[in-house]
C-alpha cells in the first residue's frame, strides 16, 4: 500500500511536470486563454498591408488554443522604423504582441540608414508571410514616359511618402545605378494619396506598389489602363506578367546588378508576421502552427478572396532564412548599396 500510494504521488509529479515543461502541453496551450493579443500594424489604414492584416485579425485566433482576442493597431511613421522599433523594444516578449511591417525595415538595418533604428530583423521571430509579390514602377497613362530608358531622357515626378519607403527607395536607386531622371514629389501621408494625386495630374508615377496591393486597391488602373509598368522589381518576373522587365534587367555590369538584386531580395519576405524577440520557442512554435492552419482554413481563403488580396503563403522559417541572409550581406555590397541610396542631383542629366 505504502509503495502504490508512492506511485502514485510520483505519477501525479511527473504528471505536473510534464504539463509544464512539455511543448505544446496544457500551460502552453492555455496561455492565450482570456487574453489579448496586439496586433500592429506598421502602415496607416487602407492598403494592402492593412487589409491583409485586418483579415488576420478576424481567423487567426481560431487556430490558437484558448483563442484569444486580436486587436489591430496602425503604427505607421518612419519609414515603417517606428513600428519595428516598439516590438523589438518596447512590446512584451511574450507572444502577445504581433505586428506586420512592410519588409523595407529590413533593408533600413542593413544599410544603417536611419540612427532611430533599436531593432536587429534577424532577432524577431518571423511566424508566416501570407502572400509575396514583385514590386512596380509606374507612370500614369497620360505621360510620355513608355520605358525606364525614357525616364533617363527627361524629368520624370514621383510621388513618394516617408523617406525610408520603396515609393522613394527604388527612384533614388534607380537614378543612381541606372541614370533615371526621377524627381521625387514627396509629403505624401499614405500610398493611398500618392493614388489621388496621380488621378489629379499633381504627379506622373510612382514606386513601390506591390502587384497584389495594386490589384487589390486599384485593380481598375490595370485593366483599363490607366497606368503604364516600366518595371518590376523582385529576383523573377511574375508569371501574369512577364513582359514586363525586371529593374535587375537594366544593369550594364556586375556591379550595378549586385546593388539592384540586393534591393529586390527583401520583396521575397513579402507580407510577413512577427513577434517580439525572447519569446519562449514553444509559444513561437504554437504561433507558426496557428498560421500553417489559418492559411489553409476555407473561411479564410474565402474573406482574402473578397478583400481582393492574393494568398501565397511562406513558412516562418524561410523568412527567417531570408532576413538572416540580408542582415549578412557582404560589406563591399553594401557600401555599394548606400552609395547608390545618396540622392543624386539630376539636373546634371541632360535635357
Amino acid at each position: 500500500m505504502h509503495e502504490l500510494r508512492s506511485c502514485l504521488r510520483t505519477g501525479a509529479f511527473v504528471l505536473v511536470v510534464a504539463s509544464t515543461i512539455a511543448p505544446g502541453g496544457a500551460v502552453a496551450q492555455d496561455f492565450y486563454r482570456g487574453k489579448t493579443i496586439e496586433l500592429i500594424i506598421s502602415t496607416g489604414v487602407g492598403g494592402g498591408l492593412d487589409a491583409n492584416a485586418r483579415v488576420v485579425a478576424r481567423h487567426l485566433a481560431n487556430h490558437i488554443p484558448g483563442q484569444p482576442t486580436i486587436v489591430p493597431k496602425n503604427m505607421p511613421g518612419a519609414g515603417h522604423i517606428r513600428a519595428a522599433n516598439y516590438v523589438f523594444t518596447q512590446a512584451p516578449k511574450d507572444g502577445t504582441t504581433i505586428a506586420t511591417f512592410i519588409p523595407v525595415f529590413v533593408m533600413a538595418q542593413v544599410l544603417e540608414r536611419s540612427r532611430s533604428i533599436q531593432f536587429n530583423p534577424a532577432q524577431f521571430n518571423w511566424l508566416a508571410s501570407t502572400s509575396s509579390s514583385n514590386s512596380t514602377v509606374y507612370v500614369w497613362h497620360t505621360s510620355s514616359i513608355k520605358s525606364v530608358e525614357d525616364a533617363t531622357r527627361r524629368q520624370v515626378l514621383m510621388g513618394g511618402t516617408g523617406v525610408g519607403s520603396y515609393t522613394v527607395i527604388y527612384p533614388t536607386v534607380m537614378n543612381s545605378v541606372l541614370g533615371t531622371r526621377f524627381k521625387l514629389v514627396t509629403g505624401y501621408q499614405s500610398a493611398a494619396e500618392v493614388g489621388l494625386a496621380l488621378e489629379r495630374g499633381e504627379i506622373e508615377g510612382r514606386a513601390g506598389n506591390n502587384f497584389n496591393s495594386l490589384k487589390a486597391e486599384n485593380g481598375e488602373w490595370l485593366r483599363t489602363g490607366k497606368i503604364r509598368l516600366i518595371a518590376q522589381v523582385g529576383l523573377a518576373r511574375d508569371a501574369e506578367f512577364p513582359d514586363v522587365p525586371l529593374m535587375t534587367d537594366f544593369a550594364k555590369d556586375d556591379s550595378a546588378r549586385q546593388i539592384l538584386r540586393l534591393f529586390s531580395t527583401d520583396v521575397v519576405i513579402g507580407r510577413p508576421l512577427v513577434t517580439s524577440p525572447s519569446v519562449p520557442a514553444e509559444r513561437v512554435a504554437l504561433l507558426r502552427r496557428a498560421f500553417d492552419a489559418m492559411l489553409k482554413d476555407p473561411a479564410y481563403l474565402e474573406d482574402s478572396r473578397k478583400a481582393g488580396l492574393d494568398v501565397s503563403p511562406t513558412d516562418g522559417a524561410t523568412i527567417q532564412s531570408v532576413v538572416n541572409e540580408l542582415v549578412n550581406t557582404p560589406d563591399d555590397i553594401v557600401t555599394k548599396a548606400k552609395l547608390a541610396m545618396e540622392p543624386k542631383d539630376i539636373s546634371e542629366h541632360p535635357q
